[in-house]
């Protein structure tokens, strides 16, 4: 008997529907080769609905493969407003004096508060937390993570995930993610599970080791083919990797047959670069662009870019309208990132009812896939707003309001535990995470948070300008 496996995200059948929406969002005409696919028999349905057939027709493969190779040599539009090579994302937020946030702050070094050490702890245990609270609910729908809740007596979230008491119905209903349910509810929660969204932050910190303040995109890509097991990839760096493998280098590897290129990817990457660069948000934006370059366009990298900006004010300990100022700051100001920053802000600020502000960014994002950066950075800037520092309440409102719960909630907890450091958070989220955590990185084994705080203040000290 024989079996077969499917790997996704790389099989043209699905690329395909995933580019003919992302190239019509990025203002190419797409008609001609949307009629050629939906005549041969492909899927008309949107890429966030559905899956592709397990298996298609020979034919039908093939012309996805034609399709892609025509799609990728549209013309690019709007690229002036949101350009993609460091040196006009440079020049464009240079313009922005003052920024739609604020005036932009001066990227002056700022020299490590006796704090510091601890702010850093707190961002590598907020980090872990908030990816770890967000595991058991990925996938599920808002509506879905309300009826948990609800269901187990515990909303609004303050605390982890229980499948203790819930209803047969509804965890029929809304099956817990399936990968995660072993290891990251409240009942069997021992250690911290492995996850790509800590994977990363832990590549980023080897990369900073080994090759400084000079690390280039080259350098990320072959730390990722040495370090980066291929089957821990997905979306837009699964397509990287493979174009990697077949030797195409960056940043062409973000652009060739990567339909994923705008998704959240990159933005779970980052937090570190933030981290090593204190009060220096364009230096540590500029080094987030050259790690997402490897994989991302537009969006996706001014995602990455935001979240490297705010970890680099958030490790000063400065308040969290400052530090969503500092991450806009880096984020071209005609994009549509820097349209979502500013509406999940808004929210944040005006919302009084957290399923309002839920409502108004779903209805804003319908049609977008749930692992999309600009749904995903609003939910992010709505929490931080509205959470106005408070470590619990941020990171619960992040993962409450569904999409990508692990990483968004990730990020949360990354620059909330940088501001308010390690030791104001409660044990009850750091207690069962057993000090530390797990990654299928090779060679790096179980790692404390002791020790990794101490190496990223090495780190720190080696680069600073």
């Amino acid at each position: 008997m024989t079996s077969s496996m499917r790997v996704t995200w790389v099989q043209p059948e699905d690329l395909v529907r995933h580019e003919l929406w992302q190239s019509a969002r990025e203002g190419r005409d797409v008609s001609q080769q949307h009629h050629r696919w939906v005549d041969a028999g492909g899927t008309s349905d949107p890429p966030y609905v559905g899956a592709s057939p397990e298996v298609v027709s020979p034919a039908l493969r093939d012309l996805a493969t034609i399709l892609i190779g025509e799609l990728d040599a549209l013309p690019e539009t709007g690229v002036e407003r949101e350009p993609s090579d460091w040196i006009d994302i440079q020049a464009t937020i240079e313009a922005q004096q003052p920024s739609a946030e604020g005036s932009r702050p001066g990227d002056v070094y700022a020299e490590p508060g006796d704090d510091y050490a601890d702010r850093i702890r707190g961002a590598w245990v907020g980090r872990t937390v908030g990816c770890v609270l967000g595991k058991p609910v990925e996938k599920i729908p808002r509506e879905g993570i309300e009826a948990i809740l609800r269901n187990t007596g515990r909303w609004p979230l303050d605390r982890w995930f229980t499948g203790v008491g819930l209803d047969p119905a509804v965890s029929q209903r809304w099956p817990w993610n399936k990968a995660s349910r072993p290891t990251s509810l409240e009942e069997n929660l021992d250690g911290t599970p492995e996850d790509d969204d800590l994977n990363y932050t832990i590549l980023a910190l080897r990369l900073v080791e080994q090759h400084g303040a000079e690390f280039t995109a080259d350098d990320v890509a072959r730390m990722w083919l040495l370090d980066l097991p291929a089957g821990r990839t997905f979306t837009a760096e699964r397509v990287a990797y493979r174009n990697l493998l077949e030797g195409v280098t960056p940043p062409a590897t973000a652009r060739v047959r990567n339909p994923f290129r705008e998704w959240i990817g990159a933005q779970i990457r980052t937090d570190l670069y933030g981290w090593v660069n204190p009060g220096n948000p364009t230096r540590a934006a500029e080094w987030a662009w050259r790690d997402a370059s490897v994989s991302h366009t537009r969006n996706g990298l001014y995602g990455a870019m935001f979240v490297a900006a705010m970890a680099s004010e958030a490790v000063r300990g400065s308040a969290v309208d400052t530090v969503l100022d500092v991450g806009a700051s880096v984020v071209p100001a005609g994009s549509r990132m820097a349209a979502a920053i500013a509406l999940g802000r808004e929210l944040g600020r005006s919302a009084s009812d957290p399923t309002d502000a839920y409502a108004a960014l779903e209805a804003e994002f319908t049609g977008m896939h749930w692992v999309h950066s600009l749904n995903n950075t609003a939910l992010v800037a709505f929490a931080l707003q509205a959470g106005q520092g408070d470590f619990d309440r941020s990171i619960c409102l992040t993962v409450m309001g569904g999409w990508d719960t692990d990483s968004s909630g990730a990020t949360v907890g990354s620059v909330t535990g940088a501001i308010t450091g390690a030791r104001a958070i409660h044990p009850r989220w750091s207690d069962p995470l057993r000090g530390g955590l797990t990654t299928s990185i090779p060679d790096a084994g179980g790692l404390s948070f002791d020790e990794l705080a101490h190496r990223t203040c090495a780190a720190a000290e080696r680069v600073r300008p």
